[in-house]
């Protein structure tokens, strides 16, 4: 099993920053691609961004590109989302994610294997 602990989360004003951390404990070995996805009330889960194994391939939801960038420290097997530009709308719960599949869905929530508890994020007008 692998646990995921967020950290970071909070209040911030509009065109603000935060970075969400995510620490992995337990069995991460093979555990290739890290994960952030968000659910604001009343809404679906949705992918925010994602990190492979290496650090070199990312992926980002088009609502966040340009204003968020994810990084992964594997010694610490802890994963990052610097939140930068925040907008009303990033509003939402943001749960890390982890799975042990190497490729493909990277953006599917259904391919991911182990789910944090999430962090409330709120950015206000």
């Amino acid at each position: 099993q692998v646990q995921l602990v967020e950290s970071g989360g909070g209040l911030v004003q509009a065109g603000g920053s935060l970075r969400l951390s995510c620490a992995a404990s337990g069995r991460t070995f093979g555990i290739y691609v890290r994960g952030w996805f968000r659910q604001a009330p009343g809404k679906e889960r949705e992918f925010v961004a994602a990190i492979d194994w290496s650090g070199a391939i990312t992926y980002f939801a088009d609502s966040v590109k340009g204003r968020f960038t994810i990084s992964r420290d594997n010694a610490k097997n802890t994963v990052y989302l610097q939140m930068n530009s925040l907008k009303p709308e990033d509003t939402a719960v943001y749960y890390c994610a982890a799975r042990d599949a190497l490729r493909g869905g990277e953006s599917d929530s259904r391919t991911y294997n182990y789910w944090g508890q999430g962090t409330q994020v709120t950015v206000s007008s």
